[in-house]
């Protein structure tokens, strides 16, 4: 892959990269996706180069849909990083020499990248992770337990992280993370695990109530120990109005 991008270059944007942080929730845990190579023994966020016929939004888009198979996610820009000591020569030559490329036809990929991150709220159980040929591997792990991160990943992760966890004060959070129908301690328990607080019961019901965008369904959770509780869902057009007007209450 990285050979063929290097023999097409000039169809690429110089100096410009997209990092993708890709969380998912499964069993009360909020996870990323992230990327393993066996050319490093750090782990990775899934990213990519800019085409010159494309917007970075969309290229953002083309990465999201290579590593989970999945359409019309939900995206946001969050920050862009251009440290100047983003170029690690010892990471870019150790790549370079993995693919067996010479140093002076790699000098385009071992030079400076200033790269846009985006953060990308998914289904869990609808992604399948795709490994980009089978020198690497992709996993999800929890966001409480990554390991550590090539160059300036883990500020990239901590940054999307820190910005998701602002957003839940102007947006509403669920849609693309749970399944279909769900139960409101479920939803909560989102809450709570993305913002690493508890949140009161009640308060919680109060307030994600009196946003609009669920709908109580007449059936209960099945295969639980104790009391069966109620499934909701989301009304997906009240829940996009809210997206495009924004939230006036804080958790």
């Amino acid at each position: 892959m990285l050979k063929t991008i290097l023999d097409n270059k000039e169809d690429y944007q110089p100096g410009l990269s997209i990092d993708c942080v890709i969380f998912g929730f499964h069993d009360n845990q909020l996870k990323v996706l992230l990327i393993k190579t066996k050319y490093s023994d750090k782990w990775a966020l899934p990213g990519g180069f800019v085409p010159i016929n494309e917007g970075i939004d969309q290229a953002a888009v083309t990465v999201l849909h290579g590593r989970t198979g999945l359409k019309g996610i939900f995206l946001r820009q969050f920050a862009t990083f251009g440290a100047a000591n983003r170029c690690d020569v010892e990471v870019s030559n150790g790549v370079l020499n993995f693919y067996e490329i010479p140093l002076d036809e790699g000098k385009w990929f071992a030079s400076r990248f200033v790269t846009v991150g985006y953060y990308a709220l998914v289904d869990f159980l609808k992604t399948v992770p795709q490994p980009d040929g089978k020198n690497e591997i992709v996993e999800w792990i929890d966001h409480n337990a990554v390991p550590e991160l090539v160059l300036d990943h883990k500020e990239i992760l901590d940054k999307a992280l820190e910005t998701l966890r602002k957003e839940l004060n102007l947006m509403p959070v669920g849609y693309n993370l749970l399944p279909e129908k769900f139960t409101i301690p479920e939803l909560q328990k989102l809450y709570e695990t993305i913002l690493g607080r508890k949140l009161d019961r009640r308060n919680f019901l109060r307030k994600i109530t009196a946003i609009g965008i669920l709908t109580k369904l007449d059936e209960k959770k099945s295969n639980v120990a104790h009391k069966a509780p109620n499934l909701y869902s989301f009304d997906k057009e009240k829940y996009e109005e809210v997206l495009k007007n924004g939230l006036t209450q804080g958790w």
